[in-house]
């Protein structure tokens, strides 16, 4: 097994800042490379963060020699185009969510992954924090008795023009793809796969969801009661609840540091789940540690899960009248 990983990441935006500080906390981690369209934004992040290369396109990272996985941080839209390249190039892919802008374009990247064995993995970076995994172990345990229902919220006041990319459709803006695949992903997590869903949205002056409710049935049982927002701050919890009590991530459940139960007989305890670094270390140590064992894909995120989650997104969008460019391919 390879002591070390070489990434590159495409983007130089503030998701892959993000991620390239959370690469310093990850064992084994080394930043090989990084690509974008312009070489100088590519030359300055790679001088700040220590990458020990710079390219001018996506292609010349994907083309070059010493990078293990290409993590993608690119506008929405360009997820897809940008995975495929990857892949094409024989390199392993962590994609940035949403992971494509529709369920017909993830197919054709996770068909392509598939067909020629390398590891493709959608950065849900929510499903591997601490909080996430506890809660997950306490449900497990039976101690709110079976899961029945979830709340989950994410929402913030958006103070943006409406040619910022979260109003912007032709960059993929709109609260569901930025803000609601977080509640969607962890109560079908938490729940199990979902077998329908109902949505409704506020559309704003650009034509895309500025805040929408859907609720969810999930298979074998169970409900979930999700929301996002660009209009409002919400409390950005999730709480699970079972016949016996529940358990909430608290305090911004994307970013929860602490998990508590409340039970039927009054009891209450909270559980500290700290996270490491600025929380994207744990997507990354995922992936790597797939990548080296020779896996295709996470167990935690199968590519499985992650296209019929795209195809709940199409159809939350069909209902609530949200059309892309990628629709109309």
């Amino acid at each position: 097994m390879a002591e070390t990983v070489r990434w590159g990441i495409l983007g130089t935006g503030k998701i892959s800042r993000a991620f390239a500080n959370a690469l310093k906390d990850v064992p084994g981690a080394v930043l090989a490379a990084v690509g974008s369209r312009s070489l100088d934004k590519a030359a300055a992040f790679a001088d700040e963060f220590g990458a020990l290369a710079s390219y001018g396109s996506g292609e010349l990272l994907a083309q070059a020699e010493g990078i293990d996985l290409i993590y993608i941080g690119t506008p929405h839209p360009e997820h897809a185009g940008n995975a495929l390249m990857a892949l094409r190039a024989g390199k392993g892919v962590l994609c940035e969510k949403p992971f494509t802008m529709n369920l017909r374009e993830a197919e054709q990247v996770v068909t392509l992954a598939r067909s020629k064995r390398l590891f493709l993995m959608e950065a849900m970076w929510t499903r591997y924090l601490p909080a996430y995994l506890e809660v997950k172990r306490i449900l497990a345990s039976g101690e709110i008795g079976t899961p029945r229902q979830i709340v989950a919220d994410f929402g913030f006041a958006a103070a943006f023009g409406p040619e910022h990319r979260v109003f912007n459709p032709e960059l993929g803006g709109g609260a569901l793809l930025d803000l609601g695949i977080y509640p969607l992903s962890v109560a079908a997590g938490l729940l199990g796969p979902v077998i329908e869903v109902r949505a409704q949205a506020e559309m704003g002056p650009t034509g895309v969801d500025v805040q929408t409710g859907f609720t969810l049935k999930h298979e074998g049982g169970g409900m979930s009661v999700c929301s996002c927002s660009f209009l409002a701050r919400t409390p950005a919890e999730l709480t699970v609840s079972g016949e016996r009590g529940q358990v909430r991530m608290n305090t911004m459940f994307h970013r929860a540091t602490s998990v508590t139960v409340k039970l039927d007989d009054g009891s209450e305890r909270t559980i500290e789940t700290p996270y490491l670094g600025n929380g994207y270390v744990h997507e990354a140590i995922e992936a790597q540690r797939c990548w080296q064992q020779g896996l295709l894909e996470s167990p935690s995120m199968t590519q499985g899960e992650t296209l019929a989650l795209m195809g709940v997104m199409d159809e939350i969008r069909r209902q609530i009248g949200l059309r892309y460019a990628a629709d109309r391919v």
